[in-house]
């Protein structure tokens, strides 16, 4: 599953670490799992995750572990039938124009 279509305009760092706890909602992730599922440095996920958090759209808990978890605003509703598929030619240039 993939974060909201509102929340895809970020860098592809922040874009990836969303998708990834989208994922794992529930769960959540540790950073070294994070760091697995995003192919990217640690300095660019620590940055991603800083911005994230100062968005508030990432919270994270440390109890025993540091755990992150996304915010329930970016998680879609699986009830609204967001299709993940690639759309047709004119759905894309449709939404590349803003229309």
């Amino acid at each position: 599953m993939a974060a909201k279509p509102e929340y895809r305009d970020r860098p592809d760092v922040e874009v990836a670490l969303l998708d990834a706890l989208v994922d794992r909602g529930d769960e959540g992730m540790t950073v070294l799992e994070l760091r697995a599922a995003v192919d990217a440095d640690i300095d660019a996920v620590e940055e991603a995750l800083s911005a994230l958090k100062a968005d508030s759209l990432i919270t994270v808990e440390s109890e025993e572990r540091v755990r992150v978890y996304p915010h329930d605003r970016v998680v879609p509703d699986p009830d609204e039938g967001i299709d993940d598929g690639p759309g047709t030619l004119v759905d894309a240039v449709r939404d590349r124009l803003g229309l």
